[in-house]
């Protein structure tokens, strides 16, 4: 995972960010996404953004675990549509866009150190990749979950191809074609959720598990997690679903869904 050069990297906490904010401290890289007016929905270049910062993660051996939370209420409402369809808007940031195509599903597993989201707020459709990928997953009891794709005349192709590794498939096939909210014990009960905690208790049960994980091997677990990620390659399988999305979105029933959503209405289907 090299979608950066080494000096860019290894300069990572002088770069201006446009949608994180990245803090350096104890071993522990902290990646906040820092969007909350717009609820933290994915933009290209948050993910640009996040896998520079992953890349630095994975390139620097003082860096021993990665934490990932979130500005405002919600962690993380899914993908911006817009902006992927082209509607970036202006924004501020020294990270370059690849030469790579990067897709979020996998960046989790090529950083090789352990990773975990510290989930505060609601999290829906693609935000669902900061649960399904990282190594621990510390959620609010409080939390919701949600698919929604379906209601849009989405579907949440690559989001479904991570939770497939977790969650049992009936579950997840069910979860992602009815749309409907789970909360934070159900997630927990499926295994998506590795730590449950409250708003009081959230930050010791995340230091808890770093305070652990530097107990042990840093080399260890690097070669650990490097074989795991071997073990589990799915690069293509991801390039495809990226593929099946984009097709999806620009379907007749997608443009329905999503003016219906707008005008807050029933969408008519097409069945086409």
């Amino acid at each position: 995972m090299e979608f950066f050069n080494k000096e860019l990297v290894d300069k990572a906490l002088e770069q201006t960010f446009a949608f994180i904010q990245l803090k350096f401290e104890a071993h522990v890289l902290t990646l906040t996404l820092d969007r909350a007016e717009k609820k933290n929905a994915i933009h290209p270049q948050m993910v640009q953004e996040i896998a520079f910062a992953m890349q630095f993660a994975k390139q620097i051996n003082a860096v021993r675990a990665v934490v990932i939370d979130a500005l405002g209420d919600v962690f993380c409402a899914g993908a911006d549509l817009k902006a992927f369809m082209g509607m970036v808007g202006e924004f501020e940031s020294s990270i370059p866009k690849s030469d790579q195509e990067i897709l979020l599903g996998e960046l989790f597993n090529k950083v090789h150190k352990p990773v975990i989201s510290k989930i505060e707020g609601d999290v829906f459709a693609g935000g669902l990749f900061f649960l399904a990928g990282p190594t621990y997953v510390v959620c609010n009891a409080d939390v919701k979950l949600g698919l929604p794709e379906v209601k849009r005349g989405l579907f949440p192709f690559q989001v479904m191809a991570s939770l497939l590794e977790i969650m049992p498939k009936r579950k997840v096939i069910d979860w992602c074609i009815n749309g409907d909210n789970i909360d934070a014990n159900k997630a927990f009960e499926y295994g998506l959720v590795t730590h449950m905690a409250t708003k009081d208790t959230i930050d010791e049960t995340v230091n808890s598990i770093i305070n652990k994980l530097l107990e042990n091997s840093p080399m260890a677990i690097r070669l650990g997690l490097e074989a795991a990620d071997y073990i589990n390659k799915k690069e293509s399988e991801h390039a495809y679903l990226m593929q099946m999305l984009q097709k999806t979105i620009m379907s007749k029933d997608a443009q329905e869904g999503l003016l219906a959503f707008k005008e807050k209405r029933k969408p008519n289907w097409s069945d086409q």
